[in-house]
């Protein structure tokens, strides 16, 4: 199993348990995160979310390249952001708090996750980071990025996108992409003390709390299919093939700009 759903008195843990890839996501994990908050939704009982990378070397490394080795043409890359995006808003609207317990590394679609839950504890050792300029040559949507500037601020985005770096979490805390940093050995139970702390308090507050800054956040996003141009650009460019296929083959893309 790619992904392990269990409950915890008001607590509900979704493990990414895929430690042989650095639980790099398949589209099964991608809808098992959909499928989590669903069930979430619908049990009164669970007051807090965690989500957890099995294995302690990454949360969530990214989505497998290799799913991407079939693109073809300019809906391949339309339909996979908007896919990624319909994911990212269902974790984003799930009622309950959520927290992304990170050790190791979170990038790509892991960094997307988890800048996408509502706190972040990480370990000192974890990185936070999108490489695709230094990787695969590709774009993320409008409401990434929008995710990524009301988190960080514009500068630090493009200081991010950029370089391709990956921001160490001393780093990352300074920026506010992380809430708390804890020691790798008192993580679990750091989560786990926030998470009781927070499922103590008012449900209706704490739905109320989350929904309202979704809104204030949404109002400053683009109309749906106003990145699209962009989007395709990228991902129907020899540069994004040619970054799929030395990415696979763990070499250095030679980019062009077409």
């Amino acid at each position: 199993m790619h992904t392990i759903f269990e409950t915890d008195g008001p607590l509900a843990i979704l493990t990414f348990n895929r430690p042989e890839a650095r639980n790099a996501m398949t589209w099964e994990m991608y809808e098992a995160l959909v499928d989590a908050c669903d069930r979430v939704d619908r049990d009164a009982a669970v007051r807090v979310v965690i989500l957890r990378g099995a294995g302690g070397k990454a949360f969530v490394a990214g989505t497998d390249i290799a799913q991407f080795q079939n693109f073809r043409d300019r809906e391949d890359g339309l339909k996979y952001e908007e896919r990624l995006d319909r994911v990212l808003d269902r974790l984003e609207r799930v009622t309950k708090p959520t927290i992304a317990q990170v050790q190791g590394v979170a990038a790509g679609g892991g960094c997307a996750i988890a800048l996408t839950c509502d706190l972040r504890v990480a370990t000192p050792e974890s990185t936070f980071g999108i490489p695709i300029a230094r990787t695969l040559g590709n774009c993320l949507s409008a409401a990434s990025h929008s995710r990524l500037v009301d988190v960080m601020g514009p500068g630090a985005v493009k200081d991010l996108l950029f370089t391709g770096r990956l921001v160490p979490a001393a780093e990352a805390h300074a920026l506010g992409l992380v809430n708390r940093l804890v020691p790798a050995a008192d993580i679990e139970h750091a989560v786990h003390a926030l998470a009781t702390e927070i499922a103590s308090n008012a449900p209706l507050t704490l739905r109320a709390t989350k929904e309202m800054i979704r809104r204030v956040m949404a109002k400053r996003r683009l109309a749906a299919g106003e990145d699209a141009d962009l989007v395709e650009m990228c991902y129907t460019s020899s540069d994004f093939r040619e970054g799929v296929t030395s990415f696979l083959a763990k070499r250095k893309p030679t980019w062009t700009g077409s």
